[in-house]
């Protein structure tokens, strides 16, 4: 579960808080009454400039909205088209803070003489996002590192939003019955607690360095622990190109990379029950020839008990075999309840369409005539239309991050424009999967890395 927010300084603050509620709140409000709520999420939602003017409103309150913002964009049916495509341009070009800022977060996670534990510390950042920003630097012994600070006021300023979010999950449910997005709202906003924890960013990054240990070609970084708090975070540095910079090259490499991301996915849900949850094309680098994969950003990490694994190998082998009632206890293993068969038929529709690729035994690409930000959203409008009749449906937490990562990774994919023969691969990663060998390596890898069980959320 995620920390107690009582137990956090920095969340309480009851002046940082509403602060940050009267600047987020004047934002938003003066979006709402620009756009109508009323028409936000009901029939005049396809107004782009209605879209933009609320993506332009979130934009200005910087921190965590705009994150949560971003994480709604990406998870299907959470929001129209047209708002899911402005929502996600709010992960780009965060401002990052000046070196007062990093002289004081410095000088209060690491003491006075902070410097001294540092060869050399770059003063601009070399990234920044929504809850803080990266710095490269060097240690005594040569090692060069990453340290990634956060911003001040971010857990106030999470909890602030956090409320924000949960107005706009209400509206939804008033414009939009057939989907109920409470236990989604829920979802993030354990997700979006977890991420101000540094301390298990680290132990997130232990985990998979122990998960992957038998890939040498998908590198974590090395966290520094003496170097690390709750709110600072060092780590080794990884050299490496992003992954837009290969958009260009030859289709054997342009697949040799989508192939590390499927393993680097796959293989830790398949044998440990965990998925990395951002989707994010910054968290991946390469080396010039592209022949090891760079993973990064651990904040999103989910951790699912091992029976919703198994639900996941039972919907694909149902959807394989076209077995209907098989397909609908696959559903109640993922945590729907109470459906009637028009739904589930309204429900398989989405799951054809994310496990299509691993129901063909043929090399293809992940979809055909879309684009990446577009990836999946004509199946969403068909999945309402059905629900319209045999709806509403409660969307379990569960389902949330599995279904975004599946997405990032796919729209990944499509600007690869990768293809591979995706049924064989992942048949590969679950040939041997056993619920109870899964249960009994995720148990031992939380207890090594200091995740207790009560990682498994939700």
């Amino acid at each position: 579960m995620a920390d107690d927010p009582d137990k956090d300084p920095e969340r309480n603050r009851l002046t940082a808080r509403a602060g940050r509620f009267a600047s987020v709140g004047v934002s938003a409000a003066g979006a709402a009454a620009s756009a109508g709520f009323s028409a936000l999420f009901g029939g005049d939602a396809a107004d782009k400039q209605i879209a933009a003017a609320m993506k332009a409103a979130l934009g200005r309150t910087k921190g965590p909205l705009m994150k949560v913002a971003q994480m709604m964009a990406t998870i299907p049916d959470f929001l129209p088209p047209e708002f899911a495509e402005e929502f996600s341009k709010l992960q780009m070009n965060a401002p990052s803070m000046g070196w007062p800022f990093v002289q004081r977060r410095m000088r209060g996670e690491l003491g006075p003489e902070w410097e001294t534990k540092f060869q050399s510390f770059e003063r601009e950042a070399v990234a920044a996002a929504s809850l803080g920003q990266v710095h490269r630097a060097v240690l005594p012994d040569g090692r060069a590192v990453a340290c990634k600070l956060q911003y001040p006021e971010m857990a106030s300023a999470v909890e602030s939003d956090i409320g924000q979010m949960q107005g706009i999950i209400g509206l939804v449910k008033r414009m939009n019955r057939l989907v109920d997005p409470t236990e989604m709202g829920l979802e993030i906003a354990d997700r979006l607690r977890e991420e101000l924890d540094y301390a298990r960013e680290a132990r997130h990054i232990a985990l998979y360095r122990l998960m992957l240990a038998e890939r040498p070609d998908i590198r974590p970084p090395e966290p520094v622990p003496e170097l690390s708090t709750k709110r600072l975070l060092t780590m080794s540095w990884l050299e490496g190109r992003p992954l837009r910079t290969f958009l260009d090259a030859d289709q054997e490499t342009r697949n040799r990379i989508a192939t590390l991301l499927f393993h680097a996915w796959w293989g830790p849900m398949a044998r440990f029950g965990v998925i990395h949850g951002d989707p994010h094309l910054g968290n991946y680098t390469f080396p010039e020839d592209a022949a090891s994969l760079n993973l990064l950003d651990f904040g999103c990490v989910r951790i699912f008990p091992p029976r919703f694994v198994q639900g996941v190998i039972n919907l694909y082998r149902a959807l394989d075999a076209n077995d209907l009632d098989a397909v609908k206890r696959a559903y109640e293993d993922w945590g729907f309840g109470g459906l009637n068969d028009g739904a589930v038929e309204a429900l398989t529709v989405w799951a054809r369409f994310i496990y299509g690729p691993m129901l063909e035994d043929r090399v293809r690409r992940v979809a055909e005539g879309v684009s990446p930000g577009m990836y999946g959203r004509r199946e969403v409008i068909d999945v309402k239309t059905r629900l319209a009749e045999h709806g509403p449906v409660t969307i379990p937490r569960e389902f949330v991050f599995m279904d975004r990562a599946a997405i990032g990774l796919g729209a990944a994919f499509l600007h690869l424009d990768a293809e591979m023969n995706f049924k064989r691969l992942f048949e590969a990663q679950i040939e041997q999967f056993e619920l109870e060998a899964v249960a009994a390596r995720q148990a031992s890898a939380l207890a090594a890395v200091g995740l207790a069980a009560d990682a498994l959320s939700g």
